[in-house]
């Protein structure tokens, strides 16, 4: 057993807590579901060795000097704009995430918002839900198609990669644009590379997001962006809600320059109750579910235990981050 504290910063599978049992002298669950402040979260990581942490906690440099004794810190998450990873390889704290486990999950959710914004599932399942309908008529609720449409995809990663997939089976046109060039994918997917953002956010009926937030990406999707895109075009977020420029996105949407929008993430988190973007019957939001299935979950969860296990054994981490990731 590790003689050493972990503290989990909100309640996580049980299987995963039942492996932290076994395998650390202290376990400490924070016991809210709201996450903890930044000084709580200090409060209750000194003398820890091990912290298991989500997006919601910031690691920074007033954390990590106020745990001296820490080794690892485990992001419940691919995504990790939450960690300063300079700081932490400074301090010779490893960091790690959970990769490999949420792609195809969260590819589910993003094609799903594909699907329910020009269809206007949410609009028509709650006229229906709410007895607001009659007699089938010919011209309610007429929405859009997705088949033969064409995707765009900024940042073809692994979730890129998988919504490609996806969109294949209703044969979409499907560009991309990264960082660099995927000549493999283009054979295997069909996928068309656009060196230009401006270029595919042109041709595209559907804009997918699938980047990182690092300095280049933030409000990568800005008024300018938006402008380039079709007036019939949707934009789709599954990756961070900074890579949007949210005020821009609400302006856009108020003088139809796009068509609508469908966002699994937002800033912030959550939304307060009179944010503007509640008021637009084509946007549909979802509350950062993009990996939210029993299953990825608890491999999520499982990998950031195992993680710690090993960082704090001393042998090799699945998802070590380095001060360069």
């Amino acid at each position: 057993m590790i003689d050493g504290r972990v503290f989990v910063t909100r309640h996580i599978h049980p299987d995963a807590v039942d492996l932290l049992l076994r395998e650390f002298s202290s376990v400490d669950v924070w016991e809210e579901w709201t996450p903890p402040s930044p000084g709580q979260l200090r409060e209750r990581a000194k003398g820890c060795v091990a912290l298991i942490t989500m997006v919601t906690e910031r690691v920074d440099a007033a954390l990590l000097d106020a745990v001296p004794t820490l080794k690892v810190v485990a992001n419940v998450a691919t995504g990790y704009d939450n960690f300063d990873l300079v700081t932490a390889a400074e301090r010779g704290v490893l960091m790690s995430n959970t990769p490999q486990v949420l792609e195809e999950t969260t590819a589910d959710l993003a094609f799903a918002l594909i699907l329910a914004v020009p269809r206007r599932i949410v609009e028509a399942s709650r006229d229906a839900s709410a007895a607001r309908w009659g007699p089938w008529d010919p011209l309610k609720w007429l929405g859009h198609d997705v088949h033969h449409q064409t995707l765009g995809i900024v940042g073809l990663g692994k979730i890129g990669r998988q919504v490609a997939r996806r969109a294949k089976g209703f044969d979409m046109r499907i560009l991309y644009t990264a960082k660099e060039r995927h000549t493999e994918d283009e054979q295997e997917l069909g996928v068309e590379y656009v060196q230009a953002l401006p270029e595919l956010l042109g041709e595209a009926d559907f804009v997918s997001l699938h980047v990182p937030l690092t300095d280049r990406t933030q409000h990568l999707i800005d008024a300018k962006a938006l402008q380039a895109m079709k007036p019939t075009a949707y934009l789709i977020n599954t990756s961070r809600g900074e890579v949007v420029d949210q005020e821009a996105l609400i302006e856009a949407l108020k003088d139809g320059v796009i068509a609508g929008a469908g966002l699994d993430v937002m800033t912030p988190e959550p939304l307060p109750s009179d944010h503007p973007l509640y008021e637009f019957s084509n946007v549909v939001l979802t509350p950062h579910i993009g990996s939210a299935t029993v299953a990825t979950r608890r491999r999520m969860t499982t990998m950031a235990v195992e993680n710690v296990i090993a960082a704090c054994n001393g042998t090799p981490m699945s998802g070590r981050l380095g001060a360069l990731s």
